[in-house]
């Protein structure tokens, strides 16, 4: 039983982190290489990668995607320590609207326009941030979100995820609170309750036990009859 309580632990706790990863924003040192715009069906199971900004989005089985062609620099230790390789990493740049993950990004057109104004080659790099959502899947075609870009000067800097800090400072704060809440909760409420319960069980046990007791002393009085 206590293997089967940790082993569901895990997998929400590996559930849970999975969406965080997806959801929270990352940000990428990136050169613009070149921007383009696809058709990209959306038929099956794979639109979860894809975001729904608008009601007809819901219903469309394909419709146009504005994409970002970079160059990336890799990184080490959650993104926090760079290194001289560089990776190819496409971002996609659609509109979340209201919808789930909640960016309220409405500026899409504008974005791509920015990028294209920092498009630049190997020999004259322009650097940028990339701020994004998502992740990069070759065989389901899943491209992360860019959510902004702004252009830097020195690609070895140093980025703090200072949203994604906060927000796991508010997380851990909210648990913590949460959790005091229940053990009042369950001080007050619930241990009561359950007490009672085991109280009033001790007491049925103990009155079977009890008539158990005057029936096996009743027949005993009749196995002593039959003796004599």
């Amino acid at each position: 039983m206590r293997k089967i309580k940790i082993t569901i632990r895990v997998i929400v706790f590996l559930l849970i982190g999975s969406v965080l990863h997806y959801t929270l924003p990352q940000h990428d040192v990136v050169r613009v290489v070149n921007t383009y715009q696809e058709r990209q069906d959306l038929n099956d199971w794979t639109r979860i990668f894809w975001a729904s900004p608008d009601d007809q989005s819901a219903t469309l089985v394909n419709r146009d995607v504005q994409f970002i062609q970079t160059v990336k620099r890799r990184t080490m230790l959650l993104g926090f320590v760079q290194r001289d390789a560089t990776e190819v990493m496409v971002y996609r740049n659609e509109d979340t609207g209201w919808g789930w993950p909640f960016y309220f990004k409405f500026d899409t057109a504008n974005l791509q326009t920015e990028a294209d104004d920092l498009v630049s080659t190997a020999q004259e790099p322009q650097w940028a941030v990339m701020t994004h959502y998502g992740w990069r899947n070759e065989y389901f075609s899943a491209f992360p979100n860019a959510v902004a870009i702004r252009p830097i000067d020195n690609p070895n800097v140093t980025i703090i995820p200072w949203f994604n800090i906060f927000f796991f400072i508010a997380l851990i704060a909210a648990i913590l609170f949460i959790r005091a809440m229940w053990m009042q909760f369950r001080e007050r409420s619930v241990d009561p309750l359950l007490d009672a319960a085991e109280h009033q069980y001790d007491e049925m046990q103990a009155e079977v036990s009890e008539r158990k007791g005057k029936i096996s002393r009743w027949l005993g009085t009749w196995r002593t009859k039959d003796k004599r």
